[in-house]
C-alpha cells in the first residue's frame, strides 16, 4: 500500500511538473516517455484503479483513464480472463462512488471507458451491461448518469469504428435495436412523462408550460439529448408512438415561452435567468429530435398517421410563435426566443416542406394554406437576415414543388393554382417590399455591399439574388399577375429618374444635379437604389416572356423594351454619370449602376429582341428597326475611356448581345455602329480597359462573320463582309504583325516587355473572336480564318523567342489551343502539321522540365496547354495526324511523366492522363488492328496487338497514379479505366487479362484497406468488381488465396476466416458487399494481433 501511495504522488508530481508553464519541452519528452513506457507495463491498469480511487488530481485521473481505454481497444484480446472481470467489476463500481464529485469531463471519459469494455464483451462475458444502464435511469439518484451512459452507448455502439469486425457490428446493432422499445418507453414514459406531470398522452399542447425544478431540467436535457441520437439511426417503426411525439412537442414549447421571460425582465432575478435559459435550451433539444425524425425521407405508409399529427402539433408550435397580440409584435417575440431554438425550427420546417409537404399536402385533416399563412407571418418578422434567407429558400423549395406539380398535371392546373394564388400574391407583394429602400431603408442600409464572399457577391448581391429568385419563381406560375404588380412600380421609380432632367444645371463645361436639400437627396438615393433592383427583376422575368409565350405575351414584354431602351437612351444623352452632385459618395454611384443596370436589363431582353427579330423581319420591322437604333445611339457614345469602367462594361456587353443573338441585318448600317468600327480601327480605342476592347472586337467581328438569321446563303453578303472583316483584324494586329520584322527583339529589354504586352492584348482579342465562331457555319470560319493567316503564322514564329516566357507562351498556347478547337479544318493538315511539329521539337525534356519545375504555377499551365492541343490533335477522326502517334506517346511518357510522376503536386497530371485516355480512346486500333467483323468471325481467338510497349507503359502510369495521395487524379483515372472498358472491353484483353488485372485489384484493394481515399469507396467496390467479373472462377480460385497470402499482419487461421466469409456471389451489390467486409475484418484482425503481449500464443 505504502509503495501505491508513493507511486501515486510521484505520478501527481510528474503530471503537475508536465503541464507547468516553465517545463521545458524536452524535460516534457522525458516525462511523456516515462509515462508511455508505465502504461505499456502488464498489470499497470491494477496501479491506475487505485490511483483512480485516491487522488484529486485531474491529470493523473485522465493519464489513468488513458491507460485503461489503450488496454481496451488496442490490448484487451490478450488480457487474461480474470483481469478483464476484475476490470469489469471495479470500473462500474468507481463510477458509482464518485460519479457526483468527478468532474464531469472525468467521469464522461469514465462512462466511454466503461461502454468501450461493452462494445468489446456484451453480452457474452458482460450480460449485465446494459440492464446495469437502464437500473441506473430508473434509479432517482443515478438517472443523470444512466442517461450518459445510455448515449455514450448509442455513439459507440450503434455506428461503431473500424476496430470491429463486419459481424460484430451486425451483432451490436441487433442487439441494441432489440433493446429500444424498452429504452424509448423508459424515457418519455417513465421520465419526461411524469416530468410533465402528463401522464395522459392526448393532453392538448395549449396547457400552460409546467414550472421544473433545476434537477428535473437537467434530466430531462439529458433524456433529449440521449433521444436525439437514438434517432439518428433507429429506424421508423412502432417504437415511435404518439405518446412519445407529444412528450417531445410539449418540450418543444419550453423554446416558445416568453411568459417567464418577462417575468425575469420585471423582477430582475439572475437566478431566474439562468433557469430560462436552461428551458430554452430544452425546446432547442426537443426540436433536434422532431428535426432527426423529420430527415427520414423513407416513411412506411403506417407512419404517415403520426406525420400528420407531428405536423398538426407543429401547426400548433407555428400559431404561438407568430400569434400577435398588442404588447407584443410577431418581430419582438421572435427576437426574445433563443437564436438556434429559431433555427432548429427554420429547419424543420425545410424539412417539412422539401420532404413531407408531398405526402401530408392531399390529406383534409392538415391546412395547408392556413399553414403558409403561418409560414408566411415567421417568415417576413425575421429578427435577422440569415433567418430571413433560410425562410426565402423554404419558399423557393414549396415554388419548385408547386410548378413540379402543376407541370404533370395539366387537368387540375387552375384548380391547384387557384387554391394557393392568395398565398403567392401575398408573397410576391412583400418580397418586393422587402428588396425597396422606399419600405426598408433602416435593414438594407446594414447590408454590406462591398465584401465579396465565397461565390464572389456581396451580401446585399446576395440578398437581392434570392429574392429575385423569388420573384420569378412567382411570375413562372402567375405571370400576368407578378407583371401587373411589379411593372407600376418599375413605372413609379423611372418617373423620378427621368425627372432628374429639370434639376440639371450646366456652368461652362459642368454639369450640376440641382438637387441639394438633405431630405430630398436621402430621397432621391432611396428611389436610385430602387430603380436599380427594380431594372434587375424586369431583367431577370425576360426569360418569361420568349418561347411558346411570345405572343401571348407580347405587349407586356414591349412595354418594357421599350422603356428600357427610353431611359438607356436618357441617360447616356444628359450624361448623370457625370454629373456633379450634392453628395457625391453616394448618389454619383447611384446614378452610374441605374445607368449600368438600365443596358444589363435590356441585354437580358435580346433573346426576345431576336424572336421579335424573325417575326418581323419580312414585314413592318420599323418598330425593331426604331428600338434597336436608339440602343445603339445610347450605347455607343459609352464606349469610351472617359466613361466609368461599370457603364462601359454594361454597354460592350449589350453590344456583344446584340450582335451575336439578335444579328440584325441593318446593325452595321447604323451610324453610331460605324462611329465605333471607326474609334477601333483609328487607335482612339487604344485607352479603353483591355476587358472592354476585347468586348467590342469580338461584337464587331461577330456583325461581320455570324450568319444573318432567316436569310438565304445568296443574301448574306459574304463578299462584302470577308473585306471588312479583314481590314478590321488587319488594323487590330497592325502591331502585333510588325514584331516578326524585328529580329532583335529577344536581346532588348525594353524592347522585350514592350513586345510582352503588345503579344497578350493582340492574341487575348483573336482568342475571342475564334472562340465566338468555332460552332458556326463553315463561311464564317473559312472568313475568320482567311483574316487571321498572317497573325497565326507570326504567332508560330514568334514563339520560340518567348518559349522561356511563361506568362506569354500561355497566351500563345491559349490562342493554338482555341485554333485548334475551331478553325483547324481551315488551318489545313500542312499547316496543322506544322505547328505541333514545331511545339514538339521546342518542347524538350529540358524545356518541360524547366516549366513544370518553376516557381509559381505559369509554367506548369503552358505545359497543361500544350497537352490540352494534343488532346485534340489525338481526337480528330481520319488519318491526318495519325503519324504524330509515336511521338506524342513518347513525349508523354519519355518526357513529361517522368518529371511529374513523383511530384504531389497534382500541376500537370491531370492533363496528361487525360491525354493518355484520349490516346487511348481515340485510336484504339493504333493498339488493337481487327476490325468488328474480324473480332466476331474469329469468335474467341485473340485479336492482334501492336504498339505493346507503349501501351504497357500507359497503363503502368495509370497503376501508379493509384499509390499516390491525390484524390481527383485517382477519381479522374479510375473514370477512365472504366470508361476504357465500357467502351473497348480493355479489362477483357489479353495483354490486361493476364499481365494486369490482378495487379489493377490488388493496388485497390490495398487502397480501401489502408483507407487513403475513402471518399471513393463505392467507386472503388465496383472497378474492382468490373475486373473481377473478367473471370470470377480465377478471381475466387487464384486471386483471392494469393491476396490474403501477401496479408501481412494476419495468421493462417483468420486468412482462412476471411476467405470463407468472402461469399461467391456474382451479383454487384453483394460482391461489393463482400469486399467492404473483407477490408474491414483485415484491418480489424491487424489491429488485434498488433494489440497482444509478445509471446502470445494463438489457436
Amino acid at each position: 500500500m505504502a509503495s501505491e501511495e508513493a507511486s501515486l504522488r510521484a505520478l501527481e508530481s510528474l503530471m503537475t511538473e508536465f503541464f507547468h508553464s516553465c517545463t521545458t519541452n524536452e524535460r516534457k519528452r522525458e516525462i511523456e516517455e516515462l509515462l508511455n513506457n508505465f502504461a505499456q507495463q502488464i498489470g499497470a491498469w491494477q496501479h491506475c484503479i487505485y490511483f483512480l480511487s485516491n487522488t484529486r488530481n485531474e491529470y493523473v485521473m485522465m493519464y489513468s483513464l488513458t491507460v485503461f481505454e489503450n488496454l481496451i481497444n488496442k490490448m484487451w484480446l490478450g488480457v487474461p480472463s480474470q483481469d478483464k472481470m476484475e476490470i469489469r467489476s471495479c470500473l462500474p463500481k468507481l463510477l458509482l462512488a464518485h460519479h457526483k464529485t468527478m468532474p464531469y469531463f472525468i467521469r464522461n471519459k469514465l462512462c466511454k471507458v466503461i461502454v468501450d469494455i461493452g462494445r468489446q464483451d456484451w453480452p457474452m462475458f458482460y450480460h449485465d451491461f446494459f440492464t446495469s444502464t437502464l437500473q441506473l435511469i430508473q434509479a432517482p439518484s443515478t438517472t443523470p448518469l444512466g442517461l450518459i451512459m445510455l448515449k455514450t452507448t448509442s455513439e459507440e455502439l450503434a455506428c461503431p469504428r473500424e476496430d470491429l469486425s463486419v459481424a460484430r457490428k451486425e451483432e451490436l446493432r441487433k442487439l441494441l435495436l432489440d433493446q429500444v422499445p424498452t429504452v424509448l418507453g423508459l424515457i418519455t414514459g417513465d421520465l419526461l412523462s411524469s416530468l410533465l406531470q402528463t401522464p395522459q398522452a392526448a393532453k392538448l399542447l395549449n396547457q400552460p408550460i409546467p414550472i421544473l425544478d433545476p434537477e428535473s431540467e437537467h434530466v430531462c436535457f439529458l433524456a433529449l439529448d440521449c433521444l436525439t441520437h437514438l434517432f439518428s439511426w433507429i429506424p421508423l417503426s412502432a417504437s415511435i408512438t404518439p405518446t412519445l411525439l407529444t412528450t417531445i412537442f410539449h418540450f418543444a414549447r419550453f423554446g416558445c415561452d416568453t411568459r417567464a421571460k418577462k417575468l425575469v425582465a420585471v423582477n430582475g432575478n439572475g437566478h431566474n435567468n439562468n433557469i430560462i435559459q436552461e428551458r430554452g435550451k430544452l425546446g432547442v433539444l426537443a426540436m433536434s429530435c422532431i428535426n432527426e425524425l423529420m430527415s427520414k425521407n423513407c416513411v412506411p405508409v403506417e407512419f404517415e398517421e403520426y406525420l400528420l399529427r407531428m405536423f398538426q402539433q407543429t401547426f400548433y408550435l407555428l400559431q404561438k410563435i407568430t400569434k400577435e397580440n398588442n404588447a407584443h409584435s410577431i418581430k419582438s417575440r421572435l427576437e426574445e426566443l433563443e437564436e438556434s431554438y429559431v433555427e432548429k425550427f427554420t429547419d424543420f420546417l425545410r424539412l417539412f416542406v422539401s420532404v413531407h409537404l408531398r405526402r401530408i399536402e392531399s390529406n383534409s385533416q392538415f391546412p395547408v394554406v392556413e399553414f403558409l399563412a403561418l409560414l408566411f407571418k415567421y417568415t417576413f418578422h425575421q429578427p435577422s437576415h440569415e433567418g430571413y434567407f433560410s425562410c426565402l429558400d423554404i419558399w423557393t423549395i414549396f415554388l419548385d414543388y408547386l410548378t413540379s406539380k402543376i407541370k404533370s398535371r395539366l387537368a387540375d392546373r387552375d384548380e391547384v393554382l387557384n387554391r394557393y394564388k392568395g398565398a403567392l400574391v401575398l408573397l410576391l407583394t412583400e418580397v418586393l417590399r422587402r428588396i425597396q429602400f422606399r419600405y426598408n431603408q433602416a435593414q438594407l442600409e446594414e447590408l454590406d455591399d462591398e465584401t465579396l464572399d465565397d461565390d464572389q457577391q456581396t451580401e446585399w448581391q446576395r440578398y437581392l439574388r434570392q429574392s429575385l429568385e423569388v420573384v420569378a419563381k412567382v411570375m413562372e406560375l402567375l405571370p400576368s399577375h407578378a407583371f401587373s404588380t411589379i411593372f407600376p412600380i418599375l413605372q413609379d421609380n423611372l418617373d423620378v429618374y427621368l425627372g432628374l432632367q429639370q434639376f440639371v444645371v450646366t456652368s461652362g463645361q459642368v454639369h450640376r444635379l440641382n438637387i441639394t436639400a438633405e431630405n430630398d437627396c436621402r430621397r432621391l438615393h432611396c428611389s436610385l437604389r430602387d430603380l436599380s433592383s427594380l431594372l434587375q427583376t424586369s431583367g431577370r422575368l425576360a426569360e418569361y416572356f420568349i418561347g411558346d409565350v411570345f405572343a401571348a405575351r407580347f405587349n407586356d414584354a414591349l412595354r418594357v423594351v421599350e422603356r428600357l431602351v427610353e431611359v438607356t437612351l436618357y441617360g447616356s444623352q444628359i450624361k448623370l454619370y457625370d454629373m456633379e452632385t450634392a453628395v457625391p459618395s453616394v448618389l454619383k454611384p447611384d446614378l452610374i449602376d441605374v445607368h449600368a443596370q438600365s443596358l444589363a436589363a435590356l441585354q437580358a431582353y435580346s433573346h426576345w429582341l431576336a424572336q421579335f427579330y424573325s417575326e418581323v423581319q419580312r414585314q413592318n420591322p420599323e418598330r425593331f428597326v426604331s428600338l434597336i437604333s436608339t440602343a445603339m445611339e445610347a450605347t455607343a457614345p459609352l464606349i469610351s475611356s472617359k466613361v466609368p469602367e461599370k457603364l462601359l462594361l454594361s454597354a460592350c456587353h449589350l453590344l456583344l448581345s446584340l450582335a451575336t443573338t439578335v444579328r440584325p441585318v441593318f446593325l452595321v448600317r447604323i451610324r453610331a455602329v460605324q462611329k465605333i468600327f471607326d474609334r477601333i480601327t483609328d487607335g482612339s480605342a487604344r485607352q479603353l480597359p483591355q476587358e472592354g476592347k476585347v468586348l467590342v472586337c469580338r461584337a464587331l467581328s461577330n456583325m461581320l462573320l455570324l450568319p444573318w438569321p432567316n436569310l438565304p446563303e445568296s443574301e448574306q453578303q459574304w463578299a462584302v463582309r470577308s473585306t471588312n472583316h479583314a481590314n478590321l483584324i488587319s488594323t487590330l494586329t497592325r502591331e502585333y504583325r510588325r514584331l516578326k520584322e524585328n529580329a532583335g527583339l529577344s536581346q532588348s529589354k525594353v524592347g522585350l516587355g514592350n513586345a510582352k504586352v503588345v503579344v497578350q492584348e493582340t492574341l487575348s482579342i483573336l482568342r475571342y473572336i475564334v472562340e465566338n465562331i468555332s460552332g458556326e457555319v463553315t463561311k464564317s470560319r473559312q472568313i475568320c480564318y482567311q483574316s487571321l493567316q498572317e497573325s497565326v503564322q507570326v504567332s508560330l514564329a514568334l514563339f520560340p523567342v518567348f518559349i522561356h516566357q511563361p506568362g506569354v507562351t500561355d497566351e500563345m498556347l491559349s490562342f493554338f489551343l482555341t485554333l485548334f478547337q475551331g478553325l483547324r479544318v481551315q488551318m489545313g493538315v500542312p499547316f496543322a502539321e506544322q505547328i505541333i511539329q514545331t511545339f514538339l521539337n521546342m518542347f524538350t525534356r529540358e524545356q518541360l522540365a524547366e516549366s513544370i519545375l518553376e516557381e509559381g504555377s505559369g509554367g506548369c499551365r503552358v505545359v497543361e496547354k500544350f497537352l490540352k492541343i494534343l488532346q485534340v490533335v489525338v481526337q480528330e477522326p481520319g488519318q491526318a495526324f495519325k503519324p504524330f502517334l509515336p511521338s506524342i506517346i513518347s513525349l508523354c511518357m519519355e518526357q513529361v511523366y517522368p518529371i511529374i510522376a513523383e511530384r504531389s503536386s497534382p500541376d500537370v497530371k491531370m492533363e496528361l492522363f487525360e491525354l493518355l485516355y484520349q490516346i487511348l480512346h481515340n485510336n484504339w486500333r493504333f493498339f488493337f488492328k481487327s476490325s468488328v467483323l474480324a473480332s466476331v468471325q474469329r469468335g474467341t481467338a485473340e485479336e492482334p496487338m501492336e504498339n505493346e510497349a507503349q501501351f504497357a507503359s500507359a497503363m503502368q502510369a495509370f497503376g501508379q497514379s493509384f499509390l499516390q495521395p491525390d484524390i481527383q487524379i485517382f477519381k479522374q483515372n479510375l473514370f477512365y479505366l472504366e470508361s476504357l472498358n465500357t467502351k473497348h472491353k480493355l479489362y477483357h484483353k489479353k495483354i490486361f487479362r493476364t499481365t494486369m488485372l490482378f495487379q489493377f485489384i490488388n493496388v485497390l484493394l490495398q487502397v480501401l484497406v489502408h483507407k487513403s481515399h475513402d471518399l471513393l469507396q463505392e467507386e472503388i467496390g465496383i472497378a474492382v468488381y468490373n475486373m473481377a467479373s473478367v473471370d470470377f472462377s480465377s478471381f475466387y480460385t487464384v486471386f483471392l488465396p494469393q491476396f490474403l497470402g501477401s496479408c501481412d499482419g494476419i495468421d493462417s487461421n483468420q486468412r482462412t476466416v476471411l476467405g470463407r466469409n468472402f461469399k461467391m456471389d456474382r451479383d454487384l451489390p453483394s460482391f461489393t458487399q463482400s469486399v467492404h467486409r473483407l477490408v474491414n475484418d483485415l484491418r480489424y484482425y491487424r489491429l488485434c494481433n498488433g494489440s497482444l503481449p509478445p509471446g502470445t500464443i494463438k489457436l
